[in-house]
């Protein structure tokens, strides 16, 4: 693929396998490594074309795929802010970056999408006690998986590289700053016991 950006001059033409392997559906491959993934990264983008990234957990296989065109990502309570949502409203195109702890490799899913209501889909989709408040529907067009060399320079899966406790600031402190509060939140770990009565 060449390219007349000064920029991109030294990448070279990617090989065979790296474009052969993008294919149109979610194969046995795709489904086996959506239901032992416990996370994903959802993307999507406004009507102006500005881009959001969203965590997304829960148990391995919270995505539940329907079939090899078809995979569904409840969403579960969280800030409501709601803007991946808001986004797929105008633009219904996203992206899902899958992960599975201890593996490099990670799959990448794009395709349109349609929100509709927990009822309106014979799936159970309860988690942690809960059903969610809507279901983003993903028809999908593409799938592949990335090679893990982002994954191993990152180290990511390495206990040995895991930030220890009390390195990073208190996250009751970040947004006690960033909202300009004049009183302090509770401490992380009082946070982090109130959120999981919200899962």
């Amino acid at each position: 693929m060449p390219t007349d950006e000064p920029a991109l001059a030294g990448y070279r033409t990617p090989g065979g396998l790296v474009l052969d392997k993008v294919i149109d559906h979610l194969d046995a491959h795709c489904r086996e490594f959506i239901a032992h993934a416990p996370f994903a990264t959802l993307a999507t983008a406004d009507a102006e074309g500005w881009p959001d990234v969203s965590p997304r957990g829960g148990d391995p296989g919270f995505v539940h795929v329907l079939d090899e065109r078809r995979l569904l990502l409840p969403d579960r309570p969280g800030n409501y802010r709601v803007d991946s949502l808001r986004n797929l409203t105008v633009n219904p195109r996203a992206a899902l970056m899958f992960l599975v702890p201890g593996v490099e490799q990670t799959l990448r899913v794009y395709g349109t999408t349609t929100l509709v209501a927990p009822e309106e889909l014979a799936v159970d989709l309860t988690e942690f006690g809960r059903a969610p408040l809507s279901v983003l529907v993903m028809e999908v067009r593409r799938a592949y998986f990335q090679c893990p060399k982002s994954v191993m320079r990152s180290g990511l899966w390495d206990p040995a590289r895991q930030v220890a406790p009390g390195v990073l600031t208190p996250f009751g402190r970040v947004i006690r700053d960033h909202c300009a509060l004049e009183t302090d939140l509770p401490d992380d770990a009082t946070i982090r016991a109130e959120l999981a009565q919200e899962l």
